[in-house]
């Protein structure tokens, strides 16, 4: 399929710059993948929809500051590096502002903390990026010196960086530079209506990386090249997720960052496997789904890999046709967007 295929008009206005408050009022829209029929609801109404016999899959994984703000240890001219992908315990590939100050041996020191740095090579990114700490120690300085990496289309500063984290991000050993948005809609009230009702909720971790967004740049998208994130699904989830399965209950992915997880661990058994490994899954029209039914997600981008992989899902026609309905009836775009539920 071609690139430009995957296009659509979206006005300025319909992009959100602040987020629905309280998380839940967003709208729904719930789309039919076989039919195209669409039902206009509101967030919250999914604890009316959900039952016993569903199984919600939510990425877990916690947003970083990973837009460090430094200074040029020997010029003391400023400068910003952006975490992009961690390559080992102290070494990362960083996108670097300005570049052409931030030669290899330039080392940088950060405000508000001890952390320093030095620039190790230079990357496809940006830089190789060697920091001072590692792992719990560097990620506490992170949080001294780091702001939080807003989308740059969010042009409003977000007061509240809780907002950009869902509730649930409790695992210790992931880290992202972008929310798995789709799940920003949940709030623990919302949680405790499901679970009360035996809804079963399993979290699973994907660390998103920059590689999701980064623009397809191939008009022929085949041609396109994903860059890896690491994945990780421990042995109880797993278990639990082969049994939902066997007995017939409704996977639900929350995000694609779960749909990329569930369906890069599921072998040609359709069953799962667990443990951590890197996933660089392309999925787009053609894909053999293996373990997800069903889908909420967001509206994504034009041209973008995640409305490839929606309407590798939900079939081509029946998606841009959704994504028209959404334009023309002003649901609002991107991280701090409304919501879409496909079933």
């Amino acid at each position: 399929m071609k690139l430009s295929q995957f296009d659509y008009h979206l006005p300025d206005e319909l992009i959100a710059q602040s987020p629905a408050m309280p998380r839940d009022s967003a709208k729904l829209l719930v789309v039919d993948k076989n039919s195209g029929q669409r039902e206009d609801k509101v967030f919250s109404d999914i604890a009316d929809m959900l039952t016993q016999n569903d199984v919600l899959v939510v990425n877990e994984t916690k947003v970083i500051k990973a837009r460090l703000k430094g200074t040029i240890v020997w010029t003391e001219k400023k400068c910003e590096i952006f975490l992009h992908t961690q390559l080992s315990d102290t070494t990362w590939d960083c996108l670097i502002y300005p570049g052409k100050k931030l030669k290899p041996w330039v080392k940088v020191q950060f405000q508000n903390t001890d952390l320093t740095c030095s620039i190790q090579d230079i990357s496809d990114s940006g830089r190789i990026v060697e920091f001072s700490h590692s792992w719990s120690d560097f990620f506490e300085r992170v949080e001294s010196c780091g702001e939080m990496p807003l989308p740059p289309y969010i042009k409003e500063k977000n007061a509240d960086e809780n907002r950009y984290q869902t509730v649930y991000n409790d695992c210790e050993k992931s880290w992202s530079v972008a929310a798995p948005t789709a799940g920003l809609h949940f709030t623990p009230e919302l949680l405790e209506k499901l679970q009360e009702k035996w809804v079963k909720i399993e979290k699973i971790c994907l660390h998103v990386w920059l590689g999701t967004f980064l623009n397809v740049e191939t008009e022929n998208i085949l041609e396109h090249s994903m860059h890896s994130e690491k994945i990780f699904i421990s042995p109880d989830t797993a278990e639990r997720l082969n049994s939902y399965k066997n007995e017939w209950k409704r996977i639900i992915a929350v995000g694609t960052t779960s749909v990329r997880t569930l369906e890069s661990f599921c072998d040609d058994n359709w069953q799962l496997w667990h443990g951590e490994m890197d996933t660089n899954i392309f999925i787009y029209p053609g894909y053999t789904w293996k373990f997800v039914d069903s889908i909420i997600t967001n509206f994504h981008l034009p041209k973008s890999t995640l409305i490839m992989l929606v309407s590798s899902f939900a079939w081509y026609e029946n998606t841009m046709n959704t994504y028209s309905y959404a334009v023309e009836n002003k649901y609002r775009f991107f991280s701090f967007w409304d919501a879409m539920w496909i079933q």
